[in-house]
């Protein structure tokens, strides 16, 4: 034999359930809003310095100058504990940074091909004349 439930009563406690998601995830997002994004603070910090290490200042000035002004922006907001604007802020600025940073290493890649090729050629043609 079967035992009837009242569809009404899981109804109620799906809403229920509902409700609390609803509320724990309200309660998740505020406390959230209101943490200091140190972590995200050191990555940044992270790869503003790689950039500086890989000679972004010289090879990808414009992206690095992007980096450091928004991570000075960023610091600025934490002090006045506006955390989300400095939470994007510092993601942006690390974004900058990083682009700094393969910027810098390509071109210092592309200036070694040129030296490795200017070599072969010096080489060439010192071959050449010790040839005649």
């Amino acid at each position: 034999m079967k035992a009837m439930t009242n569809p009404a009563s899981g109804s109620g406690l799906r809403n229920l359930k509902m409700a609390t998601l609803a509320i724990g995830s309200a309660f998740l997002i505020a406390g959230c809003a209101g943490n200091p994004p140190t972590e995200q603070f050191a990555l940044t910090e992270s790869a503003i310095n790689r950039a500086v290490s890989a000679d972004a200042t010289q090879y990808s000035a414009v992206e690095m100058k992007s980096a450091q002004d928004k991570w000075k922006k960023a610091e600025m907001a934490m002090h006045d504990e506006e955390f989300d604007k400095a939470r994007k802020l510092a993601e942006q600025a690390e974004w900058d940074a990083r682009l700094a940073e393969r910027k810098a290493m390509a071109a210092k890649a592309e200036k070694a091909v040129s030296d490795a090729e200017q070599g072969i050629r010096e080489l060439r043609d010192e071959g050449m004349r010790s040839a005649q």
